[in-house]
């Protein structure tokens, strides 16, 4: 703007308002504008200008030369105000003038449909009537996209009878926009009706029915339209294939993704951003990440867009690092992210567990202002959980504003994750207290933390909750059911409810074979991947896993030979470090060491702290010091975080009476701060979780349940009973019984009989393995008192009833 212009813009209440014009000045005598007006350089410049306050810049010029009441300028101001936004400013302009050309209000009614409330805008459309104002076709396009853009569907009926009132109902035009409003409303067999009945049909009639199938999730029938269109004689462009890849993408057809990109290249479609942005987006939702990053890196240009996809496709395809480093570039590049962008790097690092990097995400976040993005708080939310700050996680919900059911889920599964148990239940019961109804991930996130309290009781409420809540129909729901029974120890109601199924995901029939495993029911878990194998659903590895396990728990040596060698051969899956660990699991509990060692040594990567974790407790269940210590020496030279492996080797060295070398790893142990995981027992009564630790005193009934242990040691030995102390020393005999029998699940076990009736199961959850002694001790104990005790322990279960256990004594 020149300099001479640069002055106070006045407000639009100080503009003047023009003498009317008499009635007798017509339209016609109005629009002979002389042509000094258009040479006016106040005209020139409101021609040139681009933004509001060069208008007002040029406003007192236009009122200074009394050109205010002429036409061009009142037309000119008008459309001005309402492309800026300033609705008001444009009426202060339209009001005054006398005889309104139509053009005007067409004008008006476009501002007010674009940047005020419907209701604004269907009051000025009502005015329009009574002005007697015929309406133009467009004036119905506005404002029935206004209603499928705000979802009025009610409004946009009574526009759509307006528009067919005022003849319009075989305007392409006007059809075109009716069909956008059924297809923004959801009522996308109206929108086909619609579409369907009209005489004519444009490219842009095509491209939408295209995108309302497509985004109304009917991604088959969106992609049936394009080939129609095809026959129809009409030919897909930018806008069609921009609509169409997404529905691609969901259904994960690379094939037919792929021939649309043929059509792109011969098409000549591959210069717009959008297209390449969309195309990135299919590849890497159907995993064909590598060509997606092809495209993305021979792009000229790159909207925010296109940095989202390709950082979404990463973390979609698990490669969490490589999204880290597209976002460090786009950083790099001078690029602001958006609110997606955030969410997107805060799924990579939760993935990576890296929390460095997400405290970074969180500090841009903050400094982009999206603290009060409820979106992007809950994905921070998450991303603490898996970087195990859980605590952090907590001080985001807390003072997050308008807490969403995806925040309570988050943070629920937050604690899941966590092992804090308690309170994501407290969190889940506050959720229902604030009347949030929850959905399937509520209950995907609860059920696991309540099936890891392994308490029948409460496992019984909450499926129960879930019937009430109208989702025991939701596959999710009930494999997290079937699971949940499963670490409950009522194997045979999970069975029950996986038999009700009318549809099963892969994660159900894992969670049923798995669950079979740990009840030592190896046969019946077989059977299950037998007829899981005659059906549609594939096995995974997470299957094979179960498998293997489940031959180990049972001793099922050559079955899980046979399959570990079936899962790559049959399935083409690549096994991972936890199915190699299995199988050392499975040749090491059943004595075969020298294969299990061998094995070891022929793995095709470098083995990790399972597969040798797994080769030492082996050599613990079978006394072997030599493997023993080789298994160590590895092991300890990856670094354990624990030291319960040390503590592993020091009962091997105790059983072959090397107390030397026993001496030695617990010196070891206390140079490196490590100790022994404290045994821990849980029993729950009456709504109360009891816990009981080794040797403890702290419970209120302690002298109660040592007098009854002692009185159980007595008939439990003259039963048969006979202590096994070979791995504790320095102490007397009677001393090293009195250990033993004070260990945690015999505490839970002896306060579980005092405080319930005969006929009354016990449930025990230990966090470690059960002690060769105890697992004797609770036969006996089952035996002399007539109880079945049900304890799981940190791998398996284990059913006592009448001086057997369901493991056989193979565990």
């Amino acid at each position: 703007m020149s300099s001479q212009l640069i002055s106070s813009s006045p407000t639009i209440t100080e503009i003047p308002t023009p003498k009317l014009h008499s009635r007798s000045h017509t339209l016609s005598q109005r629009t002979q504008i002389p042509l000094h007006v258009y040479r006016h350089p106040a005209a020139i410049l409101l021609e040139l200008s681009t933004s509001i306050q060069e208008v007002y810049q040029i406003l007192p010029h236009i009122i200074k030369s009394n050109l205010y009441t002429e036409h061009l300028f009142q037309t000119k101001l008008l459309s001005l105000f309402c492309n800026h936004g300033c609705i008001a400013e444009a009426a202060r302009v339209f009001e005054p003038i006398q005889d309104k050309p139509e053009v005007l209000y067409y004008t008006l009614l476009k501002g007010h449909a674009k940047y005020s409330s419907l209701h604004e805008a269907l009051l000025f459309f009502v005015r329009m009537k009574v002005d007697n104002v015929k309406p133009v076709v467009y004036n119905f396009t506005y404002l029935l996209k206004v209603c499928g853009d705000k979802g009025e569907l009610r409004r946009g009926k009574e526009i759509h009878g307006q528009l067919i009132k005022n003849g319009f109902s075989s305007n392409v035009f006007a059809m075109t926009g009716v069909v956008n409003l059924y297809g923004k409303c959801r009522q996308i067999e109206e929108a086909y009706k619609m579409f369907d009945r009209m005489p004519e049909r444009d490219l842009v009639s095509w491209n939408t029915i295209i995108s309302g199938f497509a985004q109304n999730g009917l991604a088959k029938l969106a992609l049936g339209l394009v080939v129609k269109m095809q026959e129809e004689g009409q030919r897909p462009d930018s806008v069609t294939l921009v609509s169409i890849l997404p529905s691609v993408a969901d259904m994960g057809l690379v094939k037919i993704g792929r021939s649309i990109h043929g059509y792109v290249l011969r098409a000549g479609f591959e210069g717009p951003v959008n297209v390449n942005t969309a195309l990135v987006d299919m590849y890497s939702k159907c995993r064909y990440i590598g060509i997606g990053r092809l495209i993305f890196d021979g792009m000229k240009q790159r909207t925010m867009v296109s940095w989202n996809s390709m950082i979404d496709g990463y973390v979609r395809s698990g490669y969490a690092e490589e999204a880290m480093a597209i976002f460090d570039k786009m950083l790099d590049e001078g690029v602001e992210p958006t609110d997606v962008t955030i969410m997107g790097a805060a799924r990579a690092c939760a993935d990576l567990g890296d929390l460095d990097r997400g405290m970074f995400v969180h500090k841009l976040s903050d400094k982009l202002k999206l603290g009060t993005n409820v979106s992007v708080m809950n994905s921070l939310i998450s991303m603490y959980s898996k970087c195990k700050r859980v605590d952090l996680a907590v001080d985001i919900f807390k003072k997050l504003r308008g807490k969403t059911v995806v925040s309570w889920n988050a943070m629920i599964l937050g604690f899941a994750q966590n092992g804090r148990v308690n309170d994501a239940l407290n969190y889940f019961y506050e959720m229902h207290s604030r009347n949030m109804r929850s959905d399937t991930f509520t209950m995907v996130s609860v059920i696991p933390a309540l099936a890891e309290l392994s308490v029948t009781r409460q496992a019984k409420w909450i499926h129960g909750f879930c019937i009430r809540s109208c989702l025991d129909d939701d596959i999710f729901v009930m494999t997290a059911l079937v699971d949940m029974y499963a670490k409950c120890g009522a194997i045979h109601t999970a069975r029950k409810l996986f038999d009700r199924m009318n549809e099963r995901h892969v994660t159900t029939w894992n969670a049923m074979i798995d669950g079979y495993g740990t009840h030592g029911l190896g046969k019946a878990a077989l059977e299950l991947f037998n007829e899981m194998q005659k059906g549609v659903v594939k096995p995974n590895d997470v299957t094979f896993l179960s498998v293997l396990s489940a031959c180990s728990h049972a001793g099922m040596v050559e079955e899980g030979l046979s399959y570990f060698t079936s899962m790559k051969r049959d399935y083409g899956i690549e096994p991972g470090m936890d199915h190699y660990g299995a199988m050392v699991d499975l040749l090491g509990r059943a004595g075969r060491l020298n294969e299990a060692w061998n094995f070891i040594r022929k793995m095709p990567i470098e083995p990790g702290i399972n597969v040798y974790g797994a080769m030492l407790g082996a050599c613990k269940i079978h006394k072997n010091v030599e493997f023993g210590e080789k298994a160590a020496n590895k092991l300890f030279a990856l670094n354990p975080d624990e030291g319960g492996y040390h503590v592993l080797l020091a009962n091997i060295y105790a059983t072959a009476s090397m107390w030397g070398e026993v001496a030695k790893v617990r010196t070891t142990m206390k140079k490196k701060g490590l100790q022994k995981t404290p045994g821990c027992s849980v029993v729950e009564l009456r709504n109360e979780v009891h816990s009981f630790y080794s040797g403890t005193t702290n419970h209120p009934q302690s002298k109660k349940i040592y007098a009854f242990l002692e009185e159980l040691g007595n008939k439990i030995k003259a039963a048969g009973y006979v202590p096994d102390t070979s791995s504790i020393h320095d102490v007397e005999d009677d001393i090293k019984e009195q250990l033993n029998s004070t260990h945690s699940e015999r505490l839970a076990i002896a306060f579980g009989l005092l405080n319930t009736s005969q006929g009354t199961p016990i449930h025990i959850r230990k966090n470690l393995r059960v002690c060769g002694d105890c697992h004797t001790a609770t036969k006996y104990i089952s035996l002399v008192t007539g109880r079945e005790i049900i304890v799981r322990d940190m791998q398996r279960f284990h059913h006592f009833k009448n001086g057997t256990c369901s493991c056989g004594d193979y565990w």
